[in-house]
């Protein structure tokens, strides 16, 4: 017989195996997909940067597609599960045989649950840290803060002029996102390592305003965004849409070969 306790129900096996499962089982961390983010706000931000230092970061067998970075700031205010939160992806184009897209070297967040998820599920370098979005008078201004440091400034002009939708990604397909999962067994064996590719589903852009950009990047050796060195700041996006993070794939597979 089930046991309920507390308005909670005691998982079967056959629940634990399931996909989508996460601990505490009476109260879990990790959400299931599909969820979605709604009036998200972000500031993007490209510069042209050091092709070497791009190629360095990269996972073999990852190749790069440029010599661009970007860093999104976002300021999350209504998501499942996770509630109001802020985000910055700093990614760089990369492919791998016929799969392209951005993959994302570093990340910082201001949630637990997004920290958790982002390691667990998808293999993301999720670290804890304090971004955010402001308007100052006629200036938007980004902001990515880890251990007491300003790691990356950004600015635009506010809302000088609007643009297409798909005009915010120039460079590269940023909403495929790859990343590198590396996950042991608790004897120290390699449990996964893989190569995981995500696309971002139900994309919605309520508007979008592109504008000259600046990029200030400070060392911090627990998040060495200073590795991606500004030599040209290019344009910068200020933009809201609503998106939902659904299942990925596995496209590479280090221990048993290309997928």
């Amino acid at each position: 017989m089930r046991r309920t306790r507390h308005g909670v129900t005691r998982p079967t096996e056959d629940e634990i195996r399931a996909s989508g499962f996460s601990t505490p089982w009476d109260a879990p961390m990790i959400p299931p997909f599909p969820f979605a983010f709604r009036n998200a706000e972000i500031l993007t931000l490209y510069w042209r940067t050091d092709p070497e230092a791009i190629a360095f970061l990269l996972p073999p067998p990852l190749e790069p597609t440029g010599d661009i970075a970007c860093a999104h700031v976002y300021q999350m205010h209504d998501t499942d599960w996770l509630g109001p939160y802020a985000e910055c992806n700093v990614m760089v184009g990369a492919r791998l045989g016929g799969h392209e897209g951005a993959y994302s070297p570093y990340l910082v967040l201001s949630s637990d649950v997004g920290v958790a998820h982002g390691r667990e599920v998808h293999g993301q370098p999720k670290k804890l840290g304090a971004p955010k979005i402001e308007r100052r008078g006629d200036l938007i201004v980004g902001e990515v803060e880890r251990n007491g440091i300003t790691v990356i400034t950004g600015t635009t002009p506010y809302k000088q002029r609007a643009c297409a939708p798909d005009a915010i990604a120039p460079h590269f397909d940023f909403a495929t996102n790859l990343n590198l999962k590396a996950v042991d067994q608790i004897d120290g064996r390699p449990a996964i390592r893989q190569i995981t590719s995500r696309k971002l589903s139900e994309v919605t852009v309520h508007e979008a305003w592109v504008a000259p950009g600046t990029v200030e990047l400070r060392p911090n050796a627990q998040l060495p965004v200073s590795r991606l060195p500004v030599i040209e700041p290019l344009e910068a996006f200020y933009w809201r849409a609503d998106f939902t993070l659904v299942p990925g794939e596995i496209i590479h597979d280090y221990l048993e070969g290309p997928q």
